[in-house]
């Protein structure tokens, strides 16, 4: 009896764990399969965004800024410092460290600067989308126009890859075309503006959104391609006409991703109805900031004046009007509700600025979702959702002095400096109840 006890033990020690690791083997095959399922192709219907099935889809999600293409001012830099874009950076690091010394440095920046613990903390704000920035040469080989490079895929891929799992989806947006669409730092080269002028600049766009269509073609938690970020380098004409031609590359080879038309400064009217162009599935796209850029002061009365049609016919009205006119959705791809506002308030704003969006059906993400300073902390001015915590400053380093060891720690410091994160945004973001803020 005895022997039967001791044989009985050994074969429980032995079959428990493997039962266990079978059972847990088929609850993550549960799991994925969940996941999967709650990713549809997603498509529009009139004016909304909408799933496979035609069940309407509430997608409200963050930037994730200066990860894919950097902005310097998101890392404590003034706008007119000496190296405040992408390309300006590139140049110091070649002529200081050579080619394959600043490609190395920028991985080791875009492995540090968003990992695994942002995409933990995004869907704990509530969201469940992220619109992803990126430049060029991020897909292309700089040395070789119209070739991949040898890794041109990993970041959007482990981007896609991370929001599948959490159930996220990702809006593609090319942030810094090839040449740049405009003379702003944040198209990856300030003062070119190359693009327009450029019929060959214009072609590599064209071939790059055919490899990105390729490859993406048939991924669900791809919601969208922005085809050009803020393409404000020349007229609205000009972009109407070279937002058709990209249109119709990616329908060679793409029938059914929603495709993003950019706003422009004169407004959307030169693209006209996108039906009676033969253009299917699209969404405009627009950047709206109340309290910033000379657009009123950042408090309660911006937000509402624009949220309610403050005065009659303005704002989110003027919005919904032109969409119903051209029977297309709208994205909000750019946002900052909380910016300068004390925590409670820019909490409540982030939450009615984002349901008034879904009430319309229409998609939005808040820029951004991750900020840092040289201080660390700054709470109240910060645009980011996190930022480097109280104590945990990272102090100005200047790239076009400091060794290669300073560069690489600091590089690595982003991925590991201790957070703040937004609470009162992540607070509102999860309530069942929505603020009484803007109600009449």
């Amino acid at each position: 009896m005895g022997a039967l006890v001791r044989i009985g033990c050994t074969l429980g020690r032995t079959l428990l764990p493997l039962l266990a690791v079978l059972l847990g083997q088929l609850g993550a095959s549960a799991s994925m399969a969940g996941q999967e399922a709650a990713h549809s192709m997603l498509r529009t219907q009139g004016t909304q965004w909408v799933q496979s099935d035609g069940r309407p889809i509430q997608l409200k999600g963050a930037n994730l800024g200066n990860w894919l293409l950097p902005e310097f001012w998101m890392m404590g830099y003034a706008d007119h410092a000496a190296i405040n874009d992408q390309c300006t950076l590139q140049a110091v690091l070649d002529q200081r460290f050579g080619f394959q010394e600043r490609e190395r440095l920028i991985r080791l920046f875009r492995d540090n600067w968003i990992t695994t613990r942002d995409w933990d903390l995004i869907p704990q704000f509530g969201l469940n989308m992220v619109r992803l920035p990126f430049i060029w040469s991020l897909i292309e080989d700089e040395k070789k126009p119209r070739h991949l490079r040898p890794d041109a895929w990993h970041y959007l891929d482990v981007a896609i890859a991370q929001a599948k799992a959490r159930g996220l989806y990702v809006i593609l947006d090319l942030h810094g075309a090839v040449g740049s669409q405009g003379k702003e730092h944040h198209s990856g080269c300030a003062g070119q503006n190359l693009y327009w002028t450029t019929p060959e600049y214009q072609e590599r766009t064209d071939w790059l959104w055919r490899q990105i269509a390729a490859r993406y073609k048939d991924n669900p938690v791809v919601a969208a391609y922005g085809l050009l970020n803020e393409p404000w380098g020349s007229t609205d004409v000009q972009l109407a006409e070279v937002s058709r031609k990209l249109y119709a590359s990616i329908r060679e080879i793409d029938p059914r991703h929603i495709i993003l038309l950019a706003d422009h400064p004169k407004g959307i009217g030169a693209y006209g109805k996108p039906r009676e162009h033969g253009m299917h599935n699209v969404v405009f796209e627009t950047h709206p900031y109340p309290g910033h850029f000379g657009w009123g002061k950042p408090g309660a009365e911006v937000h509402r004046n624009w949220l309610q049609c403050v005065p009659a016919g303005s704002g989110l009205c003027a919005w919904k009007d032109r969409m119903a006119a051209l029977d297309t959705p709208l994205f909000l791809g750019e946002f900052q509700p909380w910016a300068d506002l004390e925590d409670e308030l820019g909490g409540q704003i982030t939450r009615a600025s984002f349901d008034a969006y879904a009430q319309q059906g229409w998609a939005a993400s808040v820029w951004s979702f991750k900020v840092v300073s040289f201080k660390g902390g700054q709470l109240k001015s910060n645009w980011g959702l996190v930022m480097n915590a109280d104590g945990h400053p990272l102090p100005e380093l200047d790239f076009s002095k400091a060794s290669l060891k300073d560069i690489e720690t600091r590089f690595k410091r982003f991925g590991t400096v201790p957070y703040r994160t937004r609470a009162e945004v992540m607070k509102w973001m999860r309530s069942d109840a929505a603020p009484a803020l803007f109600e009449p």
